[in-house]
This record gives C-alpha cells, sequence and structure tokens, in this order.
C-alpha cells in the first residue's frame, strides 16, 4: 500500500467515475483502474461497486475512507513541515496578538507581508497578553505581538515600533479646547478596558492612577470605550494607530503634555527553529510602521 494509491482512492470516492478520478488525478483510466484493483486485492475488500453510470463505494469503503483521509492528510502535514524545515520562511506562522492592536495593525500589515513573504502564511489569533503567552509557551502559537516586556529566559522579543497614547475626549469636554491635555487632567473621569488588557494599566500609570481604579466602566474592547467616550460618558486615553477609529466617532483627540505611550513587539521561544520567520515579519511591521504611529499623533 502506498500513498499514492490512497489518493486514487480518495479521488474515486468523490467523483464516483473513474475517468473523472483519472482527470483529477493527472493518469489514464486504465491506470487508475488497475492501481484500485490492486489495493482491493490487498486490502481484500471490494471498494467500490461499478456498474455502467457510477462507481458507488461499497460499505467497506465507508469504514475504511475516514482512515484514508486520516493517512493522507497526516502524510501532507508531513511533507509541509518538512518544505517549512528545509525554508523557514514557507509554511504557516501561528502569530497571536492583543485586541487593542489587532484590528488596527493588522489591515496594515496584510498586504506587505504577503508581498515581501509570499510563501509564508500568517494566521493571527487575538487575545489578551496572559492567554497569548500561555499559547506561545504550549506551542500552540509561534510568536505574537504584544506591548509589554516579556519575563522569563524561555521566550526572547524584539522591539518593533513606538506607539503613543493620545488624550480621547468628548467634542463638549472641558479639555477639547486645549491644544494639549495633562495625564493628571484626564484622571477624574478615565474609562478604562476591564482587567486583563494591558492598556488599562498602561492607561491608568500614565494618569496617575496607580490604585487601579477608573471609572465605573469596564469595556471589554477598546472600540465599546471609544463609543462611550463619543457619548460624552468620560475621557480615555487611545494607542495612536486607533486614532483614525477614534476620529470617526467624533473624539477628540489631544497629544499630552508629557508625552507618553507603548512599544509594540514581536516575541517568541527563545528555542524556536524558526526563528528566521519570526524575525522577518518583525521586520516587515517594523519597516511599515516606522514613523506611522508618531507622524498620526502630530496630525492631531
Amino acid at each position: 500500500m502506498n500513498l499514492r494509491d490512497l489518493r486514487y482512492l480518495l479521488a474515486v470516492a468523490e467523483h464516483q467515475h473513474f475517468g473523472r478520478a483519472a482527470a483529477a488525478c493527472g493518469i489514464s483510466q486504465p491506470t487508475l483502474s488497475v492501481q484500485i484493483r490492486k489495493l482491493e486485492t490487498l486490502l481484500g475488500v471490494a471498494l467500490f461497486e461499478r456498474t455502467r453510470r457510477a462507481v458507488v463505494p461499497t460499505t467497506a469503503c465507508e469504514r475504511l475512507i475516514g482512515h484514508v483521509r486520516a493517512a493522507v492528510a497526516e502524510a501532507d502535514a508531513m511533507l509541509a513541515e518538512a518544505r517549512t524545515l528545509r525554508d523557514p520562511l514557507a509554511g504557516r506562522l501561528r502569530l497571536g496578538i492583543i485586541p487593542t492592536l489587532a484590528p488596527y495593525l493588522l489591515p496594515l500589515v496584510f498586504a506587505p507581508l504577503r508581498e515581501a513573504l509570499p510563501a509564508l502564511e500568517v494566521e493571527p489569533w487575538e487575545d489578551q497578553t496572559a492567554a497569548l503567552l500561555e499559547r506561545l509557551r504550549a506551542h500552540d502559537l509561534d510568536a505574537a505581538l504584544l506591548a509589554t516586556e516579556v519575563d522569563g529566559s524561555d521566550l526572547a522579543s524584539r522591539s518593533l515600533f513606538a506607539e503613543p497614547f493620545l488624550a480621547a475626549l468628548p467634542a463638549e469636554h472641558p479639555l477639547a479646547g486645549r491644544d494639549v491635555v495633562a495625564e493628571t487632567e484626564l484622571a477624574r473621569d478615565i474609562l478604562v478596558l476591564a482587567d486583563g488588557h494591558c492598556l488599562r494599566d498602561q492607561a491608568l500609570a500614565v494618569c496617575g492612577r496607580g490604585d487601579g481604579s477608573g471609572g465605573t466602566l469596564r469595556a471589554a474592547s477598546l472600540s465599546t470605550l471609544l463609543n462611550m467616550v463619543a457619548a460624552g460618558y468620560g475621557t480615555t486615553l487611545v494607542p495612536g494607530l486607533a486614532a483614525g477609529a477614534a476620529q470617526d466617532a467624533g473624539i477628540v483627540l489631544r497629544p499630552l503634555a508629557v508625552p507618553a505611550g507603548r512599544t509594540v513587539r514581536i516575541v517568541w521561544r527563545a528555542r524556536f527553529p524558526r526563528r528566521a520567520a519570526v524575525e522577518a515579519v518583525g521586520e516587515v511591521i517594523a519597516t511599515r510602521l516606522r514613523g506611522f504611529a508618531e507622524a498620526g499623533a502630530r496630525a492631531v
């Protein structure tokens, strides 16, 4: 039994016609028929009931087809993994990304990533920092885009770009007329994300609210936070890449009197064998974002 014959079996089961199955496999119909007969002899069961109009899988075929699909899928996965090992810039790269970054960064970098790394399939996974680090250490992710430092000798990281924070204000807010806003002036009515979001802790720290308090709202997403600010419910800090979404919501953005922000970095396991792929992705992102957030902040 060989992998080629298993693929032939799947083709016949799918098309239920030897001629169409042979064409799909790129071989002649007699060759396909001979190989299926050999496979039936090896297995000791008939796999197909042949009539003039159709080729119908037998009960034995239906019982075995799941094992055949699994065997072919595993073989394909092994071949794909081997290609990846030969070329670290080919194959799948599972990339985690935090929710306050994903909707603003991914649209900017996916086209450049496809252009620069056409053989690399970047699969994004959005989650909070702690969950991403857990999945990274469990080998469920290959790398992650975070906005915090990481601890542990098992992980390595590279800084990609600095993203400034901007004061986000309702249009009628007393501070909206200022050219710049002092962080402490936001503290009275600042709105923050729910626990687990790194942006929550960073915003509170910038505004001098180290006690962890900040309004009564605990939003699960940055978009909810922006909508509440737009409705006049309070103020907040937004990262520079979200400036466009904030302005679209009718929010007034102002630079901070004392500039503050966060550093976005790419993190991977220190012993990850495809470090070249991670660094290549990081370089594309860093190049695309070079000066982007800072320029956006100056344009507000």
